[in-house]
């Protein structure tokens, strides 16, 4: 992979807000993956379960021996290529949407940042705490800043709950759900194969269907930022 083979996914993050990348992991690196998540202990809080979805908040810190399988070189080459040297982690979740599932999300940008405390701060709100994790709608720039990339253990399409999105509704500020004038504004379903990624800008309006087909889809969500938080407030989940 070559900064030369990589420019054309910047123009499109920028273009479109999103960019999917096929073929970035191997399948013995996924089935690694996949082995270490299921070795951890899932009895923290963290830990999200139900018949339609299982979650990781804080991905990184509470399954830690996936950092190194998952920040492998080719993703850190990546994300200095595409983002630039100075990009840290900031957020991690892991999702496995099961083979009955019919847990589905609705359009929405996603408008807030993990941090480690509640300040009251101009620019900074509304505030969301659960269990002790604080939450926040950062000022514009901020969420402008950051990219995410959604890392793929599972052939994912329409069927089994493939992201929709709204292609350059990243530039357009916050925006509403509701205020989608789909006379304008086109929605594409964003396939990607197990092994590959999607590179997302977090204020690209996305969601997803239920699951159809059977067929689970599980994701490992990161999301990157350069930018330090103003006086004492830090990125609770900061990783270099």
């Amino acid at each position: 992979m070559t900064e030369q083979y990589l420019d054309s996914h910047k123009e499109e993050i920028l273009r479109k807000g999103f960019t999917v990348i096929n073929t970035v992991f191997s399948e013995d690196e996924i089935e690694k993956i996949a082995e270490t998540i299921q070795k951890a202990d899932t009895s923290a809080e963290n830990f999200r379960k139900s018949e339609d979805l299982f979650a990781v908040r804080q991905f990184l810190k509470e399954v830690p021996e996936v950092k190194d399988l998952v920040m492998n070189d080719t993703i850190k080459f990546m994300i200095r290529t595409l983002f630039g040297e100075r990009y840290f982690v900031v957020k991690s979740i892991y999702f496995d949407k099961p083979e009955t599932s019919n847990w589905y999300v609705a359009y929405h940008q996603d408008l807030t940042i993990s941090v480690d405390k509640k300040l009251e701060m101009q620019g900074f709100g509304p505030w969301t705490t659960k269990k002790n994790q604080f939450a926040v709608q950062p000022p514009l720039p901020v969420l402008e800043n950051i990219f995410t990339i959604r890392i793929h253990l599972d052939d994912t399409d329409e069927n089994n709950g493939a992201l929709k999105v709204v292609p350059g509704s990243h530039a357009k500020g916050i925006y509403r759900p509701e205020a989608i004038d789909w006379d304008v504004e086109t929605e594409e379903i964003c396939k990607v194969e197990r092994g590959g990624i999607m590179i997302m800008k977090p204020l690209t309006l996305h969601g997803s269907s239920r699951t159809t087909d059977g067929r689970r889809r599980r994701v490992i969500h990161i999301e990157f930022s350069d930018m330090e938080l103003p006086e004492e407030l830090q990125w609770s989940e900061r990783m270099n």
